[in-house]
């Protein structure tokens, strides 16, 4: 069993140190593990504290081609998008994709919203309410939005499903199928229970384990996916980065 690639690494575009090291500090550690791939996947736009800027997507573009000379590891460049509203926008543009490699979406916290509504219905709500019982109504605008974004863009990965954001996971899960969108395994957390990760295996749903590495020695560090991977008895071809790469959105024949 070979983990081919990482594709959700942060770095010191993730702005205030919330990134620590560099795009070829991250290289480097995957180059040394083995890795063949890694996506450089910073904070969307949107983020007040942690967004990437778009003036620095050309500094990112040099240093991920000085990093590829210099390591022999495949980088591509992305970006963890944040959603915006509850109508499924998220804090990319049109133009962005004509330098994404690879898109990530998730909930954070502190991010810009398209509406004080927004702000109220998908930041407020869910940061004073309960992860564990959330009200059907929470839970239902939740999902929808999830669902909205994933009919709006074409998400490659979604990052850390359920953490500070709770959704029916497994209707988010068929329409991340359906789309050739892959669920991802976090290695930091997996906020969703064995149960549904077998539920949504069952459903022929396709994951993908990742670190959200913030820290270089972090890159490649997926043992929490992983773990749940063998313990549950996942098919490894419904894992997109193992024994193989992953066919992203923009990305596929060329590999």
């Amino acid at each position: 069993m070979v983990l081919f690639g990482d594709y959700h690494t942060h770095t010191k575009y993730s702005r205030h140190n919330h990134g620590k090291g560099t795009i070829l500090e991250n290289a480097s550690v995957a180059s040394s593990k083995g890795l063949k791939q890694i996506a450089i996947t910073d904070h969307g736009f949107n983020h007040f504290c942690f967004g990437v800027r778009r003036k620095d997507i050309p500094e990112v573009k040099e240093d991920i081609w000085n990093a590829r000379e210099v390591t022999g590891v495949d980088i591509l460049l992305g970006v963890e998008a944040n959603l915006i509203s509850t109508d499924g926008d998220v804090d990319v543009k049109v133009e962005d994709f004509e330098f994404l490699d690879i898109l990530l979406m998730g909930y954070h916290k502190l991010v810009h919203m398209n509406s004080q509504k927004d702000f109220r219905q998908i930041n407020l709500v869910n940061m004073v309410g309960s992860p564990f019982r959330p009200s059907k109504e929470r839970l239902n605008r939740n999902t929808t939005a999830f669902l909205k974004a994933l009919d709006k863009y074409p998400i490659d990965i979604i990052t850390h499903l359920n953490y500070g954001f709770p959704t029916d996971t497994l209707a988010v899960a068929k329409l991340a199928k359906e789309k050739g969108t892959y669920v991802e395994l976090n290695g930091k957390r997996i906020c969703f229970t064995e149960q549904e990760i077998l539920t949504m295996a069952n459903e022929g749903v396709n994951f993908i384990v990742d670190s959200d590495a913030h820290t270089p020695d972090r890159v490649g560090e997926c043992n929490e996916g992983l773990n749940l991977i063998f313990k549950l008895g996942i098919p490894l071809s419904q894992v997109a980065n193992i024994d193989k790469f992953p066919k992203f959105l923009r990305t596929r024949g060329k590999n």
